[in-house]
């Protein structure tokens, strides 16, 4: 791996880049530090609708698509409840093309009332098909709102509510685009076969004018630590009755992100994962059954999403499945399990990096949590990770006081 080269704009912009000889492509990440968390309670929806509308062009480029295919190029965008995201792959001889269209977006987007309503209605369109029309769709609304009382997590990017998109005025939009679009809230990470003297070049020629816009980091009311199991149970038009629970953890950035992320594979780890051969193979209890993390910023959530098999009473699988994290509390995992776990990690580590678009994206990321060299001492953290940690996590993961579970089951609502 070649040496992570970084430095900084006089107005805030980070730079890193990672020189790659062995491709002809030139990868391009604009990773903002604002996403849904950023939303008011009231407006929410907007930084995923904002995504749309940075598409829909400025006065010198009124096609953003159409320039970049012409050189060779691709290009798309992801927001997520932390961070907005926007790439770009060109050929390295127009690899100027990406600095110069996104630095004209940063600050030149135009909100013509047109544009604006398409995009709406786009939006719109994606939130009915994801959470309206959509069997268990809004499983994750009813979820976060459920674990989050006072953190924005308590809602999904997509937003809260239908009418905050359809009804937020333009302003708002304008407004949020104005306080996060800016140098100093951004990360601009570049991958391939280009050098970072050019890098430096283009981006001190395109960025460097854009002036610093003073944005401060978002003071978020913290999640108070949850000391009483939360339930409920709704009824949805399913062809299955489901069950759902999450347990509050650590950020990204926390000590027992690692352990609890080991926890997930331990419990679902494909087909030889602990739930899925003991509850849905061995005893028929569930028809799938899968635990992951949600690796949020902030303090995230440990999620288990199932769905019982026919005949079973969800107390009954519900029983079942704390019988698995209880023994998770009280006994040592296998080092072989453990071990299982680990390769399985460093493997996937591994083909995440091979793509220049990915990597280009993970050390964006890696840049604006502050630590360069934390992502690629990923494998070492998670080797870290002993039988006695896990059962340690587990412990402070699985409180009944932390659980939030939700029964999802068929029947007239």
């Amino acid at each position: 791996m070649e040496k992570i080269n970084s430095t900084q704009l006089p107005n805030g912009l980070r730079i890193v880049h990672l020189y790659s000889p062995s491709t002809q492509m030139v990868y391009f990440n604009l990773l903002y530090n604002v996403g849904a968390r950023n939303e008011d309670y009231n407006h929410t929806g907007i930084a995923h609708l904002l995504e749309h509308l940075m598409f829909e062009g400025t006065k010198a480029v009124p096609s953003f698509d159409e320039p970049l295919e012409r050189a060779g190029g691709e290009n798309n965008a992801y927001t997520t409840n932390d961070v907005t995201s926007y790439y770009i792959s060109l050929p390295k001889h127009n690899a100027e093309l990406a600095f110069w269209m996104e630095s004209d977006r940063m600050c030149n987007v135009l909100f013509g009332k047109r544009k604006v309503d398409v995009q709406r209605q786009v939006v719109m369109e994606e939130f009915k098909q994801t959470t309206l029309n959509k069997p268990y769709g809004d499983v994750s609304h009813i979820l976060r709102s459920m674990a989050y009382k006072k953190h924005p997590y308590r809602w999904s990017t997509i937003g809260r509510k239908l009418s905050h998109i359809a009804d937020v005025p333009l302003s708002v939009i304008r407004n949020f685009y104005k306080q996060y679009y800016s140098p100093d809230n951004a990360v601009l990470s570049v991958v391939g076969n280009i050098s970072f003297s050019q890098v430096v070049e283009w981006s001190q020629k395109w960025f460097g004018p854009i002036p610093a816009r003073g944005v401060n980091a978002a003071e978020l009311p913290q999640e108070p630590r949850q000391v009483r199991a939360r339930r409920k149970v709704v009824y949805r038009n399913v062809p299955e009755n489901a069950l759902y629970m999450g347990f509050h953890m650590g950020g990204r950035l926390s000590p027992d992100y690692y352990p609890c992320d080991v926890i997930s594979d331990i419990l679902s780890n494909g087909y030889s994962g602990r739930l899925m051969v003991r509850l849905v193979k061995e005893k028929k209890l569930f028809t799938k059954i899968d635990a992951s993390i949600s690796g949020c910023e902030d303090a995230g959530m440990f999620w288990i999403y199932s769905r019982v098999a026919p005949g079973v009473s969800v107390e009954v699988a519900e029983a079942a499945l704390w019988g698995e994290l209880d023994a998770l509390k009280s006994e040592l995992v296998p080092q072989e399990e453990l071990e299982k776990v680990r390769n399985r990690f460093e493997s996937e580590f591994c083909f995440r990096n091979i793509g220049g678009e990915n990597l280009c994206n993970n050390i964006a990321l890696a840049c604006m949590r502050g630590n360069l060299d934390s992502h690629f001492k990923e494998p070492e953290l998670y080797r870290s990770v002993t039988a006695s940690c896990v059962r340690n996590a587990a412990k402070e993961l699985f409180r009944k006081g932390n659980s939030n579970v939700l029964y999802y089951l068929k029947g007239k609502e």
